[in-house]
């Protein structure tokens, strides 16, 4: 890939912050925006707004079009079965506890099983949590290696057939852990559990197959894969998601209402209560077009390359400690011994460069790293070796001035 042609396309990128020129490495939070998405939102706010599905008129017509070709692009890119699996919803959070809300509490009981893993997202575990405390169910953790990887034989041991969800973020936006949730999904189906797949930190960075993960669930978000914010995607295989109640009630999902019953629509639409997220749909298809320009495994290629890079760089970085496995995702997430995370974050912004600091949403993970927070850098296909190069550079600043301040 020609990365000085990508950041042509990213107007974010040349600016300056704090007088110097902007290295943005916290992509696991958001990614950026190419100019092709800004300019597809900007089109249909300006050329065609209007609701979809309900209007016959040309804007309306214009609209749904767009917004339900969005949907295809999302199952052409994800390799769903039918546009029918693909539900638009607010963002990975919405998906997740759509699923907890409807499948899970109508699918779990007492003495059933939800099994997670001690790195997840708080999203996909908070949900779990209240479909366990209702329903009497227990709520299960797989234990994580010493390097923060996931043992098969303890995925073995863990699900048993009293389980029945089994729910597992594929990269783990903290440890950059790479999940093999094909074959977690392999063991769920033998012992009689559906398999939910936490996409929100693999989509952007790696081909997506649903039916070779042959998971029952998978969950997205647009904003982290160069789309808009406030719109993401539930995958549901067809049968369940048929049987699925909706989680949201009203208008756009309905197909017959009377005084005192309702009937929906067939699918997607049953799931998509009210008016969609219409541009951010659109938006997202942009984004997908964009991304497949580019390729996904020349972006996995480059993001390899580049967080390889910045790891031998950072061993020069003394009393830094990098946690996660060798073998990650793009993200490195790490400490300097006696200087609180928020503080290198803090002295990193003044020179330009922005990283994460805190919890990551991922507090259990942190009391099992035996840390209360982390700084992270997360790398996405614009950016470069060389910037690479200034965030260790400030990283060797941010030690020197608190080792001669202290």
């Amino acid at each position: 890939m020609d990365i000085g042609a990508i950041r042509q396309q990213f107007p974010i990128l040349h600016q300056q912050v704090n007088g110097k020129q902007l290295v943005y490495l916290d992509n696991a939070a958001t990614s950026q925006k190419p100019l092709s998405v800004i300019e597809a939102l900007d089109h249909y706010y300006k050329e065609y707004n209007s609701n979809v599905h309900r209007g016959v008129h040309t804007l309306g017509t214009k609209a749904t079009d767009a917004y339900e070709g969005a949907r295809e692009k999302v199952r052409k890119f994800i390799n769903a079965r039918s546009m029918q699996e693909i539900v638009f919803t607010r963002g990975t959070t919405t998906a997740l506890n759509m699923i907890a809300s409807s499948y899970g509490m109508e699918h779990v009981g007492a003495g059933d099983e939800i099994v997670i893993t001690y790195m997840e997202h708080h999203a996909n575990i908070i949900p779990w949590q209240q479909v366990a405390k209702k329903k009497g169910a227990t709520l299960k953790y797989i234990p994580l290696q010493e390097d923060g990887t996931i043992s098969l034989e303890d995925v073995e041991k863990t699900v048993t057939s009293n389980t029945k969800i089994v729910s597992v973020m594929y990269v783990s936006n903290v440890l950059g852990t790479i999940n093999p949730v094909k074959e977690i999904a392999e063991i769920a189906h033998r012992n009689g559990a559906i398999m939910v797949v936490d996409g929100a930190q693999s989509t952007p960075h790696m081909k997506i197959d649903v039916q070779d993960l042959d998971c029952d669930f998978y969950v997205l978000s647009s904003h982290k894969m160069c789309g808009p914010t406030g719109v993401g995607v539930l995958y549901g295989k067809k049968q369940i998601l048929e049987n699925m109640e909706p989680a949201e009630f009203g208008g756009e999902m309905i197909d017959f209402v009377d005084l005192y019953e309702s009937t929906w629509k067939e699918l997607p639409w049953k799931h998509e209560a009210g008016t969609p997220i219409i541009g951010g749909a659109i938006g997202l298809g942009a984004a997908i077009d964009f991304l497949e320009d580019l390729g996904l495994e020349n972006i996995e290629a480059h993001e390899h390359k580049l967080v390889q890079y910045a790891m031998e760089r950072l061993s020069e970085v003394d009393g830094l400690t990098i946690y996660g496995p060798k073998h990650r995702a793009g993200l490195v997430t790490f400490n300097i011994d006696d200087v609180h995370p928020h503080d290198v974050a803090t002295v990193l912004d003044v020179e330009g460069i922005a990283v994460r600091a805190g919890h990551h949403c991922a507090q259990p993970l942190m009391r099992w790293l035996k840390v209360s927070a982390t700084a992270r850098a997360s790398f996405y296909l614009y950016n470069t070796e060389e910037e690479v190069d200034a965030f260790v550079e400030g990283l060797i600043k941010t030690k020197e001035y608190f080792t001669n301040v202290f």
